[in-house]
């Protein structure tokens, strides 16, 4: 006979009825390894349509092992949302920022509407644009290189110092048929020709070959000018001596090229005077300085490309400059009327008397063709060579007949 409350050995250990129309094993069941297994704490109640297995999970239970909640799923219960938070249902426009976007330190607050003459998004200025709020100075033209921007932005031009001693860069509308490198001869009425003293040919006389700084009116550099010849020509031939002078830019870069043949000096051989080619760009010829015939006047034609004369050039008969300037007219074909002037400027009487560097305006209308302009840059050449050149001991020429 079995203990009290022990079933006996022929009933089995369970199911054991119990009220309620269900069953439990009268001693404590091992934990199963079925993840589909109810969690501890569960109750089990009769099965259920609803939920397999016959159970339901109580209000607080947590989730079964292996659940992952769906992208729209509710909060967890509890939940109370931020005060930064959007509201229920809010759906993000498509220019959103991205969730967890932090705005850059330089970034416009929330709300910011741009202005009416606000640069469009994503706007980038040019790097040599002025700085923003820049206002010209009236009647300041626009650089080119300065573009307009949709939206009316309008950048300024850079306002630059005034400098003397500063480069000359030209940016301004150039007319067509310009030779390259000669843009600013449009923008100009006077040149200066400044020669440079030579150290080895002041103290013993040995003379080297000629180096010129062409200026504005304002004293910057626009051009520099050397003459390339062999050393016996210009200590043999002296003042007579054929040469050539390379003009540059203030970048090394060729833009004009003079060149002059030897020729005799007498006036008594008119089939001997002196000329002078000028060309612009290198190779390509755009006019002439040609002598004319006079017995006691220095006179030269300014031709075009076509050797036809634009322009006369008239010097004194002496052309002396003892404490004064030696003035070359510039006149029209028919000599009638002057529209310019060559003249060559008084240096001091040290400087002239120890060196025979020279100093020289050219003065032209500001509406002559740029290419007359450098033929007239080269006739000042030739009459600082003819008139005012001084080699060794050989004083220079005052007149057409010395």
């Amino acid at each position: 006979m079995s203990a009290p409350g022990y079933p006996s050995p022929q009933q089995p250990p369970y199911p054991m009825p119990q009220p309620g129309g269900y069953s439990l094993p009268p001693y404590p069941v091992p934990p199963s390894n079925n993840p589909a297994a109810p969690a501890p704490g569960f109750s089990v109640y009769p099965a259920s349509p609803m939920q397999p297995g016959g159970y339901q999970p109580g209000p607080n239970a947590p989730p079964p092992q292996g659940y992952q909640p769906g992208p729209n799923a509710p909060p967890p219960q509890g939940y109370q949302p931020g005060p930064n938070a959007p509201p229920q249902g809010y759906q993000p426009g498509p220019n959103a920022p991205p969730q967890g976007y932090q705005p850059g330190p330089n970034a416009p607050p929330q709300g910011y509407q741009p202005g009416p003459n606000a640069p469009p998004q994503g706007y980038q200025p040019d790097p040599t644009a002025p700085p923003q709020g820049y206002q010209p100075s009236p009647g300041h033209p626009m650089q080119p290189g300065y573009h307009h921007v949709p939206g009316g932005f309008q950048p300024g031009p850079a306002a630059t110092p005034k400098d003397p001693n500063a480069v000359v860069t030209p940016f301004a509308t150039v007319p067509a048929g310009v030779p390259p490198g000669l843009e600013y001869l449009t923008q100009i009425d006077q040149v200066l020709v400044h020669q440079k003293i030579e150290l080895l040919e002041a103290l013993i006389g040995f003379e080297t070959n000629n180096q010129y700084e062409i200026k504005n009116s304002m004293g910057q550099m626009i051009f520099h000018a050397q003459e390339k010849n062999d050393c016996c020509t210009r200590n043999c031939c002296g003042s007579l001596r054929h040469f050539n002078i390379k003009i540059t830019d203030n970048f090394g870069h060729e833009v004009i090229h003079l060149i002059r043949p030897f020729k005799c000096a007498s006036c008594w051989c008119p089939c001997c005077l002196q000329e002078l080619e000028v060309q612009s760009p290198p190779g390509t010829t755009i006019g002439f300085v040609i002598q004319n015939w006079h017995p006691f006047l220095p006179k030269f034609s300014i031709q075009n490309a076509s050797k036809e004369t634009v322009m006369k050039v008239v010097g004194p008969c002496m052309a002396c400059n003892c404490c004064g300037d030696v003035n070359f007219e510039v006149k029209t074909p028919d000599e009638n009327a002057a529209i310019g002037r060559i003249s060559k400027q008084w240096s001091g009487l040290v400087k002239e008397m120890l060196t025979d560097t020279d100093n020289f305006g050219i003065q032209f209308p500001m509406d002559l063709d740029v290419k007359i302009k450098a033929v007239l840059l080269g006739a000042c050449f030739l009459i600082d060579f003819m008139f005012f050149e001084k080699v060794g001991e050989a004083n220079q020429r005052h007149t057409v007949l010395s």
